[in-house]
């Protein structure tokens, strides 16, 4: 299958995928979280597929390299936020351990398309 938008990316589609996952999950926060916790992880996960998308769209390899690696980045810190939502209490650590799965995945494949496009490159 040929390539010729960021839509045909598995790693688009796979945090796209794991978007809806997530709102699925911060639908069941309680209400008084919806400017805190609930905000902040629908933030970090909207930012992955975003960014892959903005780097696809500027179209030069070092760019589309940095827009990866900030979405890595909100990767991470998505990953904290399922983690402490566990621990505090807010989700249970059965519905947070597959999210945590897609996302150990998801890191590898951004990661692994990052080191593709620097092969390009040379």
């Amino acid at each position: 299958m040929s390539i010729t938008t960021y839509q045909d990316l598995q790693v688009w589609q796979n945090s796209m995928n794991l978007a809806e996952r997530v709102y699925d999950l911060t639908r069941q926060f309680p209400k008084e979280e919806l400017y805190g916790m609930t905000s902040q992880i629908r933030r970090a996960v909207i930012s992955i597929p975003a960014n892959i998308a903005e780097g696809w769209g500027r179209r030069y390899p070092a760019e589309f390299i940095q827009f990866l690696r900030q979405a890595n980045g909100s990767r991470a810190e998505l990953e904290t936020l399922l983690l402490l939502s566990a621990e505090v209490g807010l989700a249970t650590k059965t519905a947070v351990e597959p999210l945590l799965h897609e996302l150990e995945i998801l890191g590898k494949q951004l990661v692994n398309l990052e080191r593709s496009i620097q092969r390009k490159k040379c």
